[in-house]
């Protein structure tokens, strides 16, 4: 039995009994829990699944977007990380599109095999080795553009970095753009779909289609073909939530006249200037750019380090990012926030709390990426459980049952 004040808990089986306290009346009321926390380990392609009454998409709060995946545990953009992510309660699964040789549109962060795969043991593959240019840079490596699909699916991923766990190297595939989706689709609840247009001018240089079309094109097709249409906040939206982003402004534009989802502009380093269009950072984030890119965008991703600046590891004071964009009408949706102390500023003292408060309590940001889900879900729980607007009871008593479905359901 769990006690939180005066209200207390009870778990039979899949029943909670909940008893509430409250001017000498004893109430109890039976709850069945319909939230299950697990996608299926196997999904099909399109997806069958078929939920009702799914738990919707929260909006009350700053969106918890797994960051490739849960990959702080598992191998990123695989498909148990996004699966991972979603038992951990990620309101979107956030992931890198790149396409094969043969056209076929993949879920991987890099351009290069080398960093997150086995691509090295594979003898057969010694020939494949290239060095392309790559935003203004010679990149050598075992390009996905250079493999066809059924070659990609013969190599396993493993962890990016050797201080995470080690035990899922080699046990997972390289996933598709369509498996990707069909798991957000399987899951249990509305879960959304972060996909970003990555590397554009090389895949597009690399990769032709038929008809002329371009990478672009292909990533919007594969959108529509699952249904996933509608402006931010709408009801066709909120049944298949869905954000578009890329740090290539070129793209974002391009595919503003195929689909109204809605964008987010990605912004790198202050030294990295765009990808397509060679502009600077500070252009990019002037008023007059800000301005002119809302008609095509809703918000903006920068590196969490430009709107807070860091000196030897210690904070410095904030720019004025974070406002200027929401006074644009754009949210702000900062990247990467880690767990571990080699990631954590000092001026967090090692917790990842500290700094989730930090962005979402002082800075006021609208989304964190994260490759911690759990954390950061865990975070938003106990600091903000319920929305304000849960007036009704009935509204009021299932979220504390989802609550304690969390904390005492099967793992």
């Amino acid at each position: 039995m769990a006690s939180f004040g005066h209200l207390l808990v009870t778990r039979f089986n899949s029943y909670i009994l909940i008893v509430i306290h409250s001017t000498g009346v004893v109430a109890f009321i039976f709850m069945i829990l319909l939230v299950e926390c697990y996608a299926r380990p196997l999904y099909p392609l399109p997806s069958k699944t078929d939920y009702k009454n799914r738990q919707p998409l929260q909006t009350f709060r700053p969106y918890n977007i797994a960051h490739r995946g849960s990959n702080g545990e598992i191998p990123e953009e695989t498909a148990a990380a996004y699966m991972r992510a979603i038992e951990e309660g990620a309101d979107f699964i956030e992931t890198d599109i790149l396409s094969s040789k043969d056209g076929v549109l993949i879920c991987f962060h890099d351009v290069t095999l080398d960093a997150t795969t086995d691509v090295a043991e594979h003898k057969e593959f010694t020939n494949r080795k290239r060095t392309y240019d790559v935003q203004g840079a010679n990149t050598t490596g075992y390009f996905t553009v250079d493999f066809t699909l059924e070659e990609l699916k013969t190599l396993r991923v493993k962890q990016r970095y050797p201080f995470r766990d080690q035990q899922y190297n080699g046990k997972f595939q390289i996933i598709t753009f369509e498996e990707y989706i069909s798991i957000a689709l399987d899951a249990s609840r509305v879960v959304g779909i972060y996909p970003e247009i990555k590397n554009p001018v090389l895949i597009n240089q690399h990769v032709k289609w038929p008809g002329g079309k371009r990478f672009e094109d292909k990533f919007v097709e594969m959108l529509k073909k699952y249904g996933y249409k509608g402006s931010y906040l709408s009801k066709d939206w909120l049944k298949q939530p869905a954000f578009i982003q890329s740090f290539a402004p070129t793209s974002l534009i391009y595919v503003s006249n195929q689909t109204d989802l809605p964008k987010i502009l990605l912004i790198d380093d202050i030294t990295v200037p765009t990808q397509d269009t060679n502009q600077s950072y500070w252009e990019i984030t002037s008023d007059a750019y800000f301005n002119y890119i809302k008609d095509y965008v809703v918000g903006i991703g920068p590196w969490k380090d430009t709107i807070v600046p860091v000196v030897n590891n210690y904070l410095q004071t904030p720019t004025d990012l974070v406002a200027r964009a929401h006074a644009s009408n754009l949210q702000v949706h900062p990247y990467t926030l880690r767990d571990e102390n080699v990631f954590l500023h000092f001026d967090f003292h090692q917790d990842p709390y500290n700094e989730y408060e930090y962005w979402v309590n002082k800075m006021g940001v609208d989304g964190l990426f994260t490759d911690f889900t759990g954390s950061l879900h865990q975070f938003q729980e106990w600091n903000s459980p319920f929305s304000p607007k849960d007036d009704d009871a009935s509204t009021l008593l299932h979220k504390i049952a989802c609550l304690i479905s969390n904390k005492y359901g099967k793992k």
